[in-house]
């Protein structure tokens, strides 16, 4: 599936701390439940309860039986207010102090609070000085990488974090926030980067242990119906005012903490309860309003049992529409537990299976025949296979029968023209050696005559006409008889059997081995969900030894089963509660697996949501019996009851909850039969997959009106039952396995108790009761917000080993479910809302996302960013909607990515073991789409593509970004990437129309346009390339101009762009003509006088001439001193032109020397593959100890660090990315280009710049002449954190951009915020920079066309721009883009033509690392 999938799926198609209104719910009779509490306005449209069917008791605080009250002991009803408190011993502090070296005092502080913070202090002040460090937890000596770092920090090579100490005074300093309460201790090294030195604790690693706290009554908060009681008590003392909602919420919180400070001093919660209850009920006796504490009733059975009696007046109440959110730090929520993305590295899972004999045979069968395959199935038969194949064209049936079976076999067999028949076939087409027998025929198999590596025996049979509709068959071997599972086998040549056209070849990208396996396995899994079951559970280990892919192919063996894509039983009969146990062995070793390896944990959730969570015993028995409990006492044992019951006892499956579904509504819509196959329908049950059950389903459902309600109460009871088996992420299932439940005594659930899982967060039990009473609301914000409170206070528990995991999950999975059908449900709210509304949304989706993903980084950054936007819209800031934006585009990048993500792990397997299974084509080419759509990508797309048009209209974007305004015309051709066209040539004027455009391909010889969605930026090098060959260049924001766009594919179009939008038009070919033949332009020659070894290896600064270096190299040469002295400058130094070719015709480089020569005529005869050895051959070049000794000179006397003084490692270092720099004049992008405008790629000569690398904040290019519009009287420039290759490299999302008039220089407007998720980041290193004599010739632009290679890898970290004072300090960001904007100025003055300078910010400070002319 290509990357085109991605962008249709993403334009086809939502936490924020702040404090919501606290109202209470009504009871179920309506009558206000206890509070101390009143809103100041309750919306009546809001006031109705959705009813949830849970009718069964569930353990733990409220949740009870048909109610809706909340109770206590004590029989009292509370209001509901999550919040979870945590009790710890008062803050207390310890110091220990250290020497470092002898003679440097480093200072280790701990404070003990909720988070735990480490204060370090080193009397030392280098600029470079790194903290080297990891957590302990669970006494293990591997170190674990809180997600919670100082600002700067950076994860070296997923082992340890590295973070900046900061210069304060005569000390360095630097602060840890530890919140992850079961890290036991912190250890680290202190590194001094640029004297590479390593500070250590006697040889071993500091280690300071951090305090523990002090839990409470088993980690639980003060209770909630105590808080309520205190609150009431406190609001009796002070008058009973009438309280303002901010009042009201102060005083609740003020009555936690004195209750919170009872229990620090030791007050248990039962001597709290004692205490209050007793001060309550003198507070209500008979001298208050007359009303005594008899008056409250402990709720009682019967009809009245939810029902409070009337409380004093001044107890007001109101309605829970919403709940208190939890204010939380969005960074606890970051997961980076990521899967490396690699093949098996087993030799055989690359390597082809070797073909068996039989898969010789139908190979050569297949390819013999000249008509298309009808059907192909494998049986197996005692230890080898039988094939049949069937053909059919033109009224002929053509069926071949083979086996590799060792002994003599005959096939007794017939035809039939229904089901189960067996007929004598017409005596002409018997095939030879036939023996007609009573109601059969008698055929000996005869040996086939191909070349095959063992005996084949075969069978051959041609049918002219329709009459017969299959053939069934058995197999004789002497005295002994063959069939198919104690059946006949059957061949179906009515029906064409649901078959692969491609062939997905040696599984590339998969687990192979694990799905060839499962393949072999199939035939028997397909006996029932008992067998596929046990047989998954068996391949788990296999999973875990093949890592990520292992676990993408048992999800999508498992996803086909799901959707129907397999058989679900054959031939089997078995027992629900046979069923119900191999579910349960499965789930209890996939929740192992999930505990022990957090790297798959979002590839296991979708395995589970596929699988019903199980039980032992009686769990599945309970199927068997309580159908005959319905019949009984319904009186309804016959007809289609009577079939299904047939079915239930022998083979149940998840059909059957939609089958009892249907039941219910049929019931429920007074006996209407459309309602029935309705909710069959809906649901993909059919009449035909009815009957092709082994208990087939014929009846259509028949009952009497007094059958009515008893029908509905039972199979009400039923439905949990069969969801109990079937479906454990269903909501109200899942709620019952974690809170609890059992029998009523009334035929159901009978001896089921489930025990509440322990260690819930404490009011639990009341958040999931307020989302049960919302799940079918109209208005679903406070849904949403329910149910993602659910999912945050959940997460806790999922992170660790739990005996109940498995519930956990599926309760997750419930509330994640839900969520996505809420948000489906609630976008008609947002058919007239403003962008305020849809930005809220959006962020409860999006940390829906978040909260199911592995690698979730990114999406909490677009989380906060989303979150600082409706901050900005709130404050009316000027420039909300240009940063909402940024952070739209963002969050599509990740879904992009997230998508991507998805094809790569998951799609080479659907396709690979889809053929194997012989699963339809169709089903295939959607299946990772599919996956998408049903999680909350799809829904988070959606809402993006509905706010994006309110954004740009607000923003006066329009809906194009032009980069280069071309006038053109030409034919239009839509490609899915730019990069699989850059070396085509068009042989007419073409527009193309691409979906993906990453920045640094080339375009096409012959385009004259190109039109895209994608971002890249402005200064990137695809768009300097159309901007110099003037070529349109635009980016579409409207997916329906971009579709209409895309629909003209093949026609003439006249494109008229301007600055900010693309007029365009359907022009004749005789237009065409004429403006093309107007146009027409030679292409530029272009030489190159060839460059001499001048006899020095490096040379300084002051050296550089034309002569010697490049361009590049004489303008940083030339800036030295010019410049304003608060611009920097890097030292630097070259290996000037000819160096290369000195080190290649060296002896001991002779073999890389002769390869080259062969590669290079490879190349010149077409083969472009030749490129990439040539720069792999490179490689391996050995330095001249004359280079290496000249160059350490020459970098020495610059005052420039020698990478050979850390080691001869580092030189090494140093010198690959010497010769990488070199071999860039072999990479596809510089070769064609030079190809292109006929330039002699032999006279290409590279000099190596080596500059010192800034360590940079920010990056910056500058054109000084806005390249968009060509106005010389503003200056243009983009920025990105990090280092610039983020910039000027294939680095998705966009720079910040900003102008700014060269005659007010200190008013910078910006015109975009970043997009850019990533960030680049390096130690103090080095890098060379290319440096050719092609570069900025006349008619040529040749910058950015090669590479620059740092000696170091750079780390890549993930931005997170709501920290970045350049977003967030609007003095700075002013500060820092007009130094840019004056820094342009001043170099574009000094050279007196329009300039391309690229440079860095680090602390505040600016460096220009080269200029050229702007061209």
């Amino acid at each position: 599936m290509s990357n085109s999938v991605v962008h249709n799926l993403l334009n086809r198609g939502l936490i924020r701390p702040v404090s919501f209104e606290h109202q209470n719910k009504l009871t179920s009779s309506c009558a206000p439940a206890v509070s101390v509490y009143q809103t100041a306005t309750v919306n009546p449209a809001l006031g109705k309860i959705g009813r949830s069917n849970l009718e069964t008791k569930l353990y733990g605080k409220g949740l009870r039986k048909a109610g809706r009250s909340l109770i206590t002991k004590t029989g009292r009803p509370v209001s509901f207010v999550p919040r979870a408190v945590l009790a710890m011993d008062p803050a207390s502090q310890a110091a220990e102090k250290f020497k470092l070296d002898g003679n440097i005092d480093l200072l280790v502080e701990v404070t003990s609070a909720t988070v735990r913070e480490v204060n370090i202090q080193i009397a030392h002040t280098s600029d470079s000085l790194l903290l080297h460090w990891g957590a302990i937890r669970d006494n293990k000596e591997k170190w674990i990488l809180p997600s919670r770092c100082p600002d700067r920090t950076i994860n070296y090579k997923n082992r340890a974090l590295r973070s900046p100490f900061v210069k304060s005074g005569g000390s360095s300093n630097l602060k840890l926030e530890i919140d992850d309460q079961a890290i036991q201790a912190i250890e680290f090294l202190i590194f001094d980067e640029s004297r590479n030195k390593w500070y250590k604790n006697n040889g071993e690693n500091f280690r300071i242990n951090l305090p523990l706290e002090r839990n409470v009554e088993h980690n639980v908060s003060v209770p909630e119906d105590l808080v309520q009681i205190q609150s009431y008590l406190r609001w009796e003392r002070n008058g009973k005012q009438n309280y303002s909602p901010e009042k009201e919420k102060e005083e609740y919180e003020a009555a936690r903490m004195e209750l919170r400070e009872e229990m620090m001093r030791g007050a248990s919660v039962e001597d709290l309860r004692a205490k209050l209850l007793k001060k309550d009920n003198a507070s209500d006796s008979p001298k208050t309003n007359g009303n005594s504490s008899s008056e409250r009733k402990t709720i009682s059975k019967g009809d009245e049992q939810n029902s409070v009696s009337k409380q004093p007046k001044q107890k007001q109440n109101f309605r829970t529409e919403k709940i208190q959110r939890k204010g939380r730090d969005l960074n606890k929520l970051i997961f980076k537990h990521v899967a490396d993305f690699v093949e098996p590295n087993s030799k055989s899972s690359t390597e082809p299976r070797a073909l068996k004999t039989l898969e010789i045979y139908a190979k050569a069968k297949e390819e013999e025949e000249t008509t298309p395959v009808f059907s192909k199935k494998i049986f197996k038969l005692d230890g080898s296979e039988i094939l049949v194949l069937v053909t059919k064209l033109s009224g002929k049936t053509k069926i071949h029968v083979a086996t590799d079976f060792k002994e003599p076999l005959t096939l007794h067999w017939a035809l039939s023209q229904k089901g189960g028949e067996w007929l004598d076939p017409p005596s002409d087409i018997l095939p030879p050696n036939s023996l007609p027998v009573r109601g059969a025929v008698d055929t000996q198999l005869t040996i086939a005559s191909k070349d095959l590596p063992s005996p084949v025996q075969t069978f051959e049979l041609e049918i002219e006409g329709d009459s017969y509709k299959g053939m069934p068959f058995v197999l004789n071997s002497g005295e002994r008889w063959f069939k198919n599972n104690d059946s006949d086998f059957y061949v179906d040549f009515a029906q064409e059997e649901k078959h692969v056209q491609k062939d997905y070849g040696d599984g590339k990208g998969t687990a192979k081995l694990l799905l060839d396996k499962i393949a072999d396995l199939e035939s028997e899994a397909q006996k029932s969900f008992m067998h596929r079951f046990n047989i998954a559970a068996d391949l788990v280990d296999e999973a875990k030894s093949a890592g990520q892919l292992g676990f993408a192919g048992i999800l999508v063996w498992m996803r086909f089963m799901a959707t129907r894509q397999l058989v679900w039983n054959k031939n089997y009969n078995v027992k629900p509660r046979e069923i119900s146990k191999a579910q349960d062995r499965l789930t209890d070793i996939l929740q192992e697996v999930y505990a022990s390896y957090p790297e798959y944990r979002e590839l296991l959730r979708m395995i589970m949501s596929t699988v019903g969570r199980g039980g032992e015993g009686d769990v599945g028995q309970r199927i068997r019996d309580e159908i005959l409990v319905i019949q009984r006492k319904n009186d309804c044992k016959g007809g289609m009851m009577e079939e299904w019951h047939q079915k239930l006892h022998n083979n149940t499956s998840p059909d059957d909850v939609v089958i009892c579904q249907a039941l219910m509504d049929y019931v429920k819509s007074d006996f209407d039969m459309s309602v029935y196959w309705k909710t069959l329908n809906d649901n993909g049950i059919n009449k035909k997959r009815l009957l092709s059950y082994d208990r087939a389903i014929h009846s259509e459902p028949s009952f009497r009106r007094e059958q009515k309600d008893g029908l509905l109460r039972d199979l009400g009871h039923y439905m949990r039952t069969l969801k109990a088996v079937h479906s454990g992420a269903d909501l109200e299932s899942a709620i019952q396995n974690c809170m609890g439940y059992q029998d009523d005594g009334e035929g159901f659930m009978v001896g089921v108790q489930i025990n509440p899982i322990s260690g819930l967060p404490s009011g639990y039990p009341d958040l999931l009761r307020f989302v049960l009473e919302h799940v079918e609301e109209r208005n679903v914000e406070p849904l949403l917000e329910g149910l993602l409170e659910a999912r945050q206070e959940l997460r806790p528990l999922l992170l660790k080993s739990h005996d109940r995991l498995k519930d956990l999950l599926f309760l997750d999975l419930a509330l994640d479910s839900t969520v996505r059908t809420a948000i489906e449900r609630g976008y008609e709210q947002l058919n007239d809302a403003g962008p305020e509304k849809i930005m809220y949304f959006i962020s409860l989706v999006l940390e829906n996302l978040a909260l199911s993903s592995d690698d979730n980084e990114d999406l909490i950054y677009c989380l906060k960013g989303w979150h600082f936007a409706l901050d900005m819209f709130k404050s009316k800031t000027d420039h909300w909607a240009l940063y909402a934006k940024s952070v739209l585009d963002r969050t599509r990048l990740a879904l992009a990515s997230k998508a991507e993500r998805y094809l790569e792990i998951l799609q080479p397997s659907a396709e690979y073991l889809g053929s194997c299974l012989g699963v339809d084509q169709s089903a295939l080419n959607i299946f990772t789409e599919e996956i998408i759509r049903a999680g909350s990508a799809a829904a988070l797309s959606s809402l993006v593509n509905r706010l994006d048009p309110v954004l740009r209209k607000t923003a006066n974007l329009g809906s194009w970004q032009v980069i280069s305004p071309v006038e053109v015309v030409g034919y239009v051709i839509v490609v899915d990437e730019l990069l699989t066209v850059q070396n085509k040539t068009y042989d007419r004027p073409t527009i193309i129309v691409a979906n993906r455009v990453r920045g640094e391909e080339e375009i096409p010889d012959g385009a004259v346009a190109v039109l895209t969605p994608d971002m890249p930026d402005v200064l990137s090098h695809v768009s300097v390339r159309a901007r110099n060959g003037k070529i349109c260049f635009a980016t579409c924001f409207d997916s329906g101009i971009l579709s209409d766009l895309q629909a003209m594919d093949g026609k003439v179009l006249s494109l008229q762009p301007t600055s900010a939008d693309v007029v365009y038009r359907e022009v004749n070919d005789s237009e065409l003509s004429s403006i093309s033949s107007d146009n027409l332009e030679d292409v530029p020659s272009i030489s190159l006088a060839k460059k001499e070894f001048a006899g020095r290896y490096a040379i300084s600064s002051e050296e550089f001439t034309s002569d010697l270096v490049g361009a590049k190299s004489r303008n940083i040469g030339y800036l030295k001193g010019k410049v304003p002295s608060w611009v920097g400058i890097p030292t630097s130094v070259a290996l000037p032109f000819g160096v290369f070719e000195k080190v290649i015709s060296e002896k001991e480089n002779q073999v890389v020397s002769e390869k080259l020569q062969v590669l290079k005529k490879i190349l010149d005869e077409g083969d472009q593959g030749a490129l990439g050895e040539i720069r792999k051959t490179l490689l391996g070049l050995v330095a001249p100890p004359e280079l290496v000794e000249e160059l350490k000179s020459t970098m020495k006397s610059s005052d420039m660090p020698w990478p050979g003084d850390e080691g001869e490692e580092r030189w090494e270092q140093a010198w690959a990315a010497i010769k990488k720099v070199w071999a860039s004049k072999w990479n596809e992008r510089a070769y064609f280009s030079t190809k292109k405008v006929k330039l002699d790629h032999d006279y290409l000569c590279m000099a190596v710049l080596v500059q010192e690398v800034i360590n940079a904040d920010y990056a910056f290019v500058i054109h000084t002449t806005n390249p968009s519009s060509g106005d010389s009287s503003e200056i243009y420039a983009e920025v990105v954190k990090g280092l610039g290759e983020t910039l000027v490299g294939a680095y998705p999302g966009r720079s910040l951009s900003f102008i700014s008039k060269k005659n007010n220089l200190d008013s910078p407007l910006v015109l975009g915020y970043p997009s850019k998720p990533i960030g680049l980041f390096i130690r103090r290193s080095i890098i060379f920079r290319s440096d050719s004599n092609g570069e900025d010739l006349e008619g040529y632009a040749g910058a950015g066309l090669y590479d620059s290679v740092p000696m170091d890898e750079e780390d890549k970290v993930v931005l997170d721009y709501t920290t970045d004072p350049l977003i967030t300090d609007q003095s700075f960001q002013k500060k820092i883009l007009s130094d840019i904007a004056r820094a342009g100025d001043a170099i574009e003055k000094l050279y007196g033509t329009p300039q391309d300078i690229e440079g860095v910010i680090r602390d505040g400070k600016l460096y220009v690392v080269q200029t050229r002319p702007q061209v």
